[in-house]
């Protein structure tokens, strides 16, 4: 069978075999997954005809890879999973994508057609469960319709706005005879599907009046700028305009960490001179971020001297949280090329940005030294040292999450893999596994919580298995930092069910698992070990013992606008 597009051999092939060919069309490099019943059909072709298959030990670890693979290769991640328990325990992994916008195609098996409908055996309406949670989602009826609605899934997920769709495949679809001479290959053909990518023009020309016009101009960026490849046409913005820049969490790598105008993250966690400037500016540049509630706090003190700009490829975004006075509905690299070429040059806003300056150096990320062991900011600051700020960096959600945002500084874009919009315990480990199969070469560190690890450290075999060289490092502080700090915080100190005293041994673990194992408790072993590991070709697990009652500083509280930091000054 020829590629998608080209002259069709005249001969027959079951569905399955024709699933196939149509991921090799598709240019598709590994395939995560975990088998089952309805799936077999699929599997077996897999078999004949293979593609790179990554068995996960569960199915929520084989979807985290495969974002952690996209967000990572910039291209698209595939799953498969059975119908029924396989395919719900794909559901957070698809809402993830959804939220943080990475391109997924995830394939689920289905019962077969007949009995759809009737409660069958491991019978799930995964369309009808997914359908809020994915760009698009289709059940194939008709076996001839494979390639096209393969090749149309690939499409949706991996332009414009990127995001997971989803393919439900019964199995008797995948057990039909598909005669090849009756495919009738076309373009992509979605009228109701024209994502826009070049800007308006005129727009852009107003967002070049609005900078000369400005004596305290701000850019934030976001994930967009990632997504569109467009890390070096942001960098030549900023140098050119000469404008101070801040991160959204997810937004960080598209500048240096130690950029003379950067401010670092904004946000509940971010840095108090970002926040502030977005609190004092008078023009605000939004190239690719959505304005969502742990940026902004509370919406009436965010940025309420500034005219708005926002730059987003999902009209949808804009306007959404907040009033915008110049929408751009484009490609974050079309709109800073654009920009790039009216040559917007200024004399550098020298007043406004050694305000910020100094903010930066009055108000500093600080921590206070302890006798309690290893501090997780102590931790981070090590991990960075040692990797020179060039690793690929995943976390899960939570404490952890925050200080690698707020002292891992990124060289590089596309080396920091998180879950932002739903903030998904258990899945940073598996993204550092998609991430290294994505990027051989690279040093990839999974920070993770001692919580969150427990949810999928299952995939501690996949590392065994293929040696894979993901370094785990786990900041071990026996409880649910986040939730502790928040009962701290705003529950009088109740710690209802957030203390986790009893863990396991993690280095018997990683044993058990055949893994190289460490435990360190004090500054100097963690250094040593940290130097050590980070160095090594295999897979590594640390399990790093820190300060239990320590909290993330500065913190916006819920409410409170971005001026009301807790914990900012020592």
């Amino acid at each position: 069978m020829k590629a998608l597009g080209g002259d069709v051999e005249k001969s027959a092939a079951q569905g399955a075999d024709v699933f196939i060919q149509s991921l090799q069309n598709e240019g598709v490099e590994m395939i995560f997954g975990y088998p089952g019943g309805a799936v077999l059909p699929i599997y077996d072709a897999l078999y004949k005809n293979p593609i790179p298959h990554i068995l996960a030990r569960h199915e929520q670890g084989a979807i985290h890879a495969a974002e952690g693979y996209a967000r990572v290769s910039g291209k698209t991640g595939v799953v498969i999973a059975t119908s029924g328990p396989g395919a719900t325990n794909l559901v957070t992994g698809i809402a993830d994508a959804m939220m943080d916008s990475l391109p997924l195609v995830v394939f689920t098996g289905q019962v077969a057609s007949a009995v759809i409908g009737t409660d069958a055996f491991q019978e799930a309406d995964i369309v009808g469960i997914t359908q809020p949670i994915t760009k698009h989602n289709y059940q194939v009826k008709d076996v001839n319709d494979l390639p096209r609605i393969i090749h149309e899934a690939f499409h949706i997920a991996s332009t414009g706005r990127p995001g997971p769709v989803l393919v439900d495949i019964p199995k008797n679809v995948s057990n039909e005879i598909f005669t090849l001479s009756e495919v009738k290959q076309t373009e992509v053909d979605l009228p109701g599907y024209q994502p826009t990518t070049s800007p308006n023009f005129l727009q852009i020309q107003k967002v070049a009046q609005a900078i000369q016009k400005a004596k305290k101009p701000l850019i934030l960026a976001g994930a967009g700028v990632l997504h569109a490849k467009a890390s070096e046409d942001l960098v030549k913005f900023v140098e050119q305009s000469k404008i101070p820049i801040t991160n959204t969490l997810l937004g960080l790598g598209t500048i240096k960490g130690d950029h003379p105008q950067f401010l670092g993250m904004a946000g509940m966690h971010g840095t108090y001179a970002a926040n502030m400037a977005i609190c004092e500016c008078d023009l605000l540049i939004n190239f690719g971020a959505r304005f969502d509630d742990r940026l902004t706090g509370n919406l009436d003190h965010f940025a309420p001297n500034a005219h708005i700009v926002h730059i987003d490829i999902d009209p949808a975004e804009i306007g959404k949280n907040v009033p915008t006075d110049i929408p751009i509905v484009a490609d974050a690299k079309e709109a800073l090329q654009s920009l790039l070429k009216l040559g917007v040059v200024t004399d550098g806003f020298s007043e406004w940005t050694d305000h910020l300056n100094k903010l930066t150096e009055e108000f500093p990320l600080f921590y206070r030294q302890s006798e309690e062991g290893i501090l997780p900011q102590q931790a981070i600051e090590m991990i960075h040292k040692h990797t020179g700020g060039n690793a690929i960096v995943t976390t899960d959600v939570g404490q952890h999450q925050m200080w690698a945002a707020q002292y891992y500084k990124f060289n590089n874009p596309d080396h920091w893999v998180t879950s932002g919009g739903l903030g998904t315990m258990g899945f940073g480990f598996p993204a550092a596994i998609g991430a290294q199969l994505a990027k051989p070469k690279e040093t990839v560190v999974a920070i993770t919580g001692d919580g969150g690890f427990q949810m999928t450290l299952q995939e501690l075999s996949l590392l065994q298995e293929s040696q894979i060289p993901v370094k785990v490092i786990i900041l071990n502080n026996q409880c649910l930092g986040m939730v502790r700090q928040w009962q701290q915080t705003f529950y009088e100190e109740r710690y209802s069910e957030s203390l986790m005293p009893s863990q396991p041994d993690f280095v018997k673990l990683a044993e058990a698992y055949d893994i190289e194992g460490y435990k360190v408790s004090t500054v100097e072993e963690a250094d040593q070990v940290f130097e050590k590991a980070l160095k090594s070709n295999k897979p590594v697990l640390i399990d790093c013992r820190v300060k239990q009652i320590e909290n993330v500083y500065p913190m916006v509280a819920p409410g409170k606008g971005l001026h009301e930091m807790l914990g900012v000054k020592e």
